[in-house]
């Protein structure tokens, strides 16, 4: 997957400029989801990318234009479960199989690492006001995502009138967060299982009548 645009890279690039720049971010994003952005230098990432010190430098700025790129790689990432081989979040059925497969990932994971943009916000989000506002826009991004689908169910009439998509995009965002990271310490996926189960179920609840009846 190739690294995302992101206010860090103002002037365009060349193909292999770019497949340049995509390599420095995609081996700083993994250094940091490893040992956290404290415990990753620049020589590791130019280290773990093959690039010179004049390289780095000529993509990005300083050390938090490289943060910023990873946030948007990031963000990008978790999009892109999204819109993979499930085709997005417009039926309960979708929205279940996405449920299995963030579970299953943290499962194989033993619940290590945490989420990949959730993790960077307690090391970024207070010290930096700048990559505050990436984080926030990722997930605003995320929010968006799942939002839409719901909508989209609402739209249909899989969804009573009275269902409320923004508000259970947010709850389910939440869950997915919060269930996260009560997996990680834990290393136990059972949080991350109930937090989604029980927004899951609010939504079926929500499913007209003659869906239940039928179900």
């Amino acid at each position: 997957m190739a690294a995302n645009e992101s206010v860090a890279e103002p002037h365009r690039l060349t193909p292999k400029g770019r497949a340049t720049r995509d390599r420095i971010v995609v081996a700083a994003a993994q250094l940091m989801y490893d040992h956290s952005v404290a415990g990753t230098s620049l020589g590791d990432v130019q280290k773990a990318a093959g690039v010179g010190p004049s390289q780095m430098y000529h993509y990005f700025e300083d050390r938090q234009s490289l943060i910023r790129a990873v946030i948007a790689y990031r963000a990008q990432g978790l999009l892109d479960t999204l819109q993979s081989d499930r085709g997005g979040l417009d039926s309960l059925e979708a929205l279940r199989a996405w449920r299995d497969f963030i579970v299953d990932t943290h499962r194989q994971r033993n619940c290590e690492g945490g989420c990949p943009l959730g993790s960077l916000v307690g090391e970024l989000a207070e010290l930096f006001p700048e990559c505050r506002g990436d984080l926030a826009g990722g997930f605003d991004q995320w929010e968006a995502a799942i939002r839409t689908g719901l909508h989209a169910m609402r739209d249909r009439g899989d969804l009573r009138r009275k269902a409320d998509p923004d508000r259970l995009a947010t709850a389910l965002l939440a869950a997915v967060e919060g269930g996260i990271m009560l997996a990680q310490v834990r290393r136990d996926p059972a949080p991350l299982e109930t937090a989604l189960d029980e927004v899951l179920d609010r939504i079926e609840d929500l499913r007209p009548r003659r869906a239940h009846a039928h179900r």
